[in-house]
């Protein structure tokens, strides 16, 4: 995504980060799920996702898109079902980078 962030419309937070001033919520709250702010609200889930989008000039359609409720649902139900199988997929990455170490 930041790549695609030419015009560098978001800030990034690592909240990994030991620096506690860059964590504006419980830590564990925030590597859970992926947030955003937009417009002074705080967003998470599909919606953070939807509010970058409408930030990046060639992903904005898409978050105009989320901007309907049906959309917006249906994105939320895929990012849950995403959260679902992260873990799996950290540790396949994980094996196959050690593979090729």
């Amino acid at each position: 995504m930041r790549r695609l962030d030419r015009a560098r419309a978001i800030q990034f937070l690592d909240v990994a980060s030991p620096d506690e001033s860059a964590c504006p919520l419980d830590r564990a709250e925030l590597l859970a799920r992926f947030h955003a702010m937009e417009d002074g609200r705080l967003v998470a889930g599909a919606e953070a996702f939807a509010a970058m989008w409408r930030a990046i000039p060639l992903l904005r359609p898409l978050g105009l898109i989320a901007r309907n409720p049906l959309a917006l649902r249906l994105l939320e139900a895929g990012y849950h079902a995403f959260l679902r199988l992260r873990p799996r997929l950290q540790r396949l990455v994980v094996r196959l980078e050690a593979r090729s170490s």
